[in-house]
C-alpha cells in the first residue's frame, strides 16, 4: 500500500509556467484518484503527487523543494493514520511557508471546527468533502478548482496562474453625506480567511449592526461564528428569526437559510427564511442586502470579500441607488475576484481596497457614529 501511493507521486516535466502544481494528500485511494481525475482534467492545473498521509506529503514536499520545482497548493485531508493533517499543517508550512494549503474536512461538527482551526494556524482556506459517492458532485468540482487556480495564484512568487491581475477602470462613485446605520458583508469562496483579517482589525466598539451572509453549509456556520468571536472584538452569532439587530455585533445568516432585515419602529430585526436558493446559494447575499436597502432607507455600507459568481450584485445596485455605498475587495488579495469583482465592474463601488485596507476605511466611513457613541 504504502509502496503503491508512493508511485503515485510522479515526477514532473517542463511545465508551462501557468500551471499550478497541486498535491493531492488523502488516505483514500479512491478519493485521491477520482480528485487526480478531477483537476488533471483542468488545462493549467497539473497533480504532481498523490500521498496517503502527512508523512508522506512532508517526504513530497521537501523533494520537489530540493528540486527548486515547488508545490504551489495542496490539498490535505485532516483525519489521517501515521500523521494527520493538523500535524502535517505546521511542518509543510515550516518547509515552504508560501505553500497555500486547502484542508479537506468532512461535514461534522468536529470537522468543521478543525478546519476552521486550521485557517488560524497558516491553512488558505477549507473544503467541505463530500463522500465517496458525491465526489464527482459538480458544485464540489466548481469550487475546488475555482480555490486551486485563485490559491495558486496569489502564491505568485516563481510564476503566475494565468496572468497577473491587471489594473481595471471602473467608474467610482462619491461617499454619501449620511452615515451608515448598518455594515452588510458578502462572502463566498476564500472568505472565511478574509473574514478573519477583517473581523480582528475592525475591533470591538462598532457603532452599527453587522450582518454577513458567508456561502457556507449548515454544519460549519455556528463554528464559523464561534471562531469569529473568538478574536477579540465584536461577538458574532448565527441570526436568530426575529431577534433584534443591536450595535457591535455580528449577525451571522445560518447555512441553508437566507438572512433578511426587517425595519420596525424600535430598530432593525432578523428575518431568517427558508426561501429559495438564489444564484444557486442560500444563504445568499442578495436577499440580506436588498432587504436592508429597504430596512436602513439606503443607509448601508456594503463590504463585498472574495467569492465565485455574482451574488450580491443585485442587493448591492438597490442599496447604492437608495443612497448607500459599496467597498470591494481587489483583485489582487482575492481568492476568488467575482462576487467583488461584479460590483466593481458594474461601477457601484465607492473604493476598490486590498483586504489589509478594508477595516480602516469601514471605521472612517462610521466615524461620525463612533464619536457620537463615544461623546460623554
Amino acid at each position: 500500500m504504502i509502496q503503491q501511493t508512493l508511485l503515485e507521486a510522479r515526477a514532473t516535466a517542463v511545465e508551462p509556467a501557468n500551471m499550478a502544481r497541486v498535491m493531492i494528500c488523502d488516505d483514500s485511494a479512491v478519493i485521491r484518484s477520482a480528485l487526480g481525475r478531477m483537476l488533471d482534467s483542468q488545462p493549467n492545473i497539473t497533480v504532481i503527487a498523490k500521498v496517503a498521509n502527512g508523512e508522506m506529503a512532508l517526504a513530497e514536499m521537501r523533494r520537489q523543494a530540493n528540486a527548486r520545482t515547488p508545490i504551489d497548493v495542496v490539498v490535505l485531508d485532516i483525519e489521517m493514520p501515521v500523521m494527520d493533517g493538523m500535524r502535517a499543517l505546521p511542518l509543510l508550512l515550516k518547509i515552504d511557508p508560501t505553500v497555500r494549503i486547502i484542508m479537506a474536512s468532512t461535514l461534522t461538527t468536529r470537522g468543521a471546527d478543525i478546519a476552521l482551526q486550521a485557517l488560524r494556524l497558516g491553512a488558505a482556506d477549507y473544503l467541505p468533502k463530500p463522500g465517496t459517492a458525491d465526489i464527482a458532485d459538480d458544485s464540489f468540482r466548481r469550487d475546488l478548482i475555482a480555490k486551486i487556480i485563485g490559491l495558486a495564484r496569489l502564491r505568485g512568487l516563481r510564476r503566475q496562474l494565468a496572468v497577473l491581475p491587471r489594473p481595471i477602470d471602473v467608474a467610482l462613485r462619491p461617499l454619501p453625506r449620511h452615515t451608515p446605520r448598518l455594515l452588510a458583508i458578502g462572502s463566498s469562496t476564500g472568505g472565511p480567511q478574509a473574514l478573519f483579517t477583517l473581523v480582528q482589525a475592525l475591533g470591538a466598539g462598532f457603532p452599527a449592526p453587522v450582518v454577513l451572509t458567508q456561502h457556507m453549509p449548515a454544519t460549519f456556520t455556528p463554528i464559523l461564528a464561534d471562531h469569529l468571536t473568538r478574536l477579540g472584538g465584536m461577538k458574532c452569532a448565527e441570526a436568530v428569526d426575529g431577534e433584534r439587530l443591536v450595535a457591535g455585533q455580528i449577525y451571522l445568516a445560518p447555512g441553508d437559510r437566507h438572512l433578511l432585515v426587517q425595519g420596525s419602529a424600535v430598530g432593525m430585526t432578523a428575518r431568517v427564511t427558508s426561501d429559495p436558493a438564489e444564484n444557486f446559494c442560500r444563504p445568499a447575499v442578495d436577499p440580506m442586502l436588498r432587504t436592508a436597502s429597504t430596512a436602513c432607507d439606503g443607509r448601508v455600507l456594503v463590504v463585498m470579500l472574495t467569492g465565485m459568481g455574482q451574488d450580491g450584485l443585485i442587493g448591492t445596485r438597490a442599496i447604492v441607488e437608495a443612497g448607500g455605498a459599496a467597498l470591494a475587495q481587489d483583485e489582487a488579495s482575492s481568492v476568488v475576484w467575482g462576487m467583488p469583482g461584479a460590483i466593481a465592474r458594474a461601477g457601484l463601488c465607492h473604493q476598490v481596497l486590498p483586504l489589509p485596507a478594508i477595516a480602516a476605511r469601514i471605521r472612517d466611513i462610521f466615524q461620525p457614529a463612533l464619536t457620537r457613541r463615544m461623546a460623554p
